[in-house]
């Protein structure tokens, strides 16, 4: 019920979402743009590597027993798969970095005001008066 007083008292005054702040210069992009343009690239290359080691280890000549050598394979798989999970967390805090500092190089915005109804006479009446930080 709340959101329907609060349309109705405010029905005359226009709120626009994005009202930039008047005077405000925008910073040119700057590095972040390169960043976010070289990550898909560096995404597809920090996975590929680890998996095309995990790979080359199959095919590898290997000496011992069997259980030697699977060990050593399963040892390279983990080893891959941690290395692609770091990659992948590395590039999106990376990406999000970036982002963060796209979106601040941005335009300023500025909130809407609204007209405060009881702003001479306030509702709850006079406010009490302050305690005394030591007593």
């Amino acid at each position: 019920m709340y959101w329907v007083e609060f349309a109705l008292l405010h029905r005359n005054a226009t709120m626009n979402l994005f009202n930039i702040w008047p005077g405000f210069q925008q910073t040119p992009a700057g590095l972040e743009r390169v960043v976010l343009r070289k990550l898909p690239r560096a995404l597809w290359l920090g996975t590929a590597l680890p998996a095309l080691v995990a790979l080359l280890a199959r095919g590898f000549p290997w000496s011992g027993s069997e259980m030697d050598i699977a060990t050593r394979i399963q040892t390279i798989d983990i080893l891959a798969i941690g290395v692609v999970v770091l990659h992948w967390t590395l590039v999106l805090t990376v990406a999000i970095g970036a982002f963060i500092v796209m979106v601040m190089k941005g335009p300023a915005y500025v909130a809407d005001a609204y007209p405060l109804e009881d702003a001479e006479h306030p509702a709850m009446g006079p406010m009490p008066e302050r305690v005394p930080d030591r007593f």
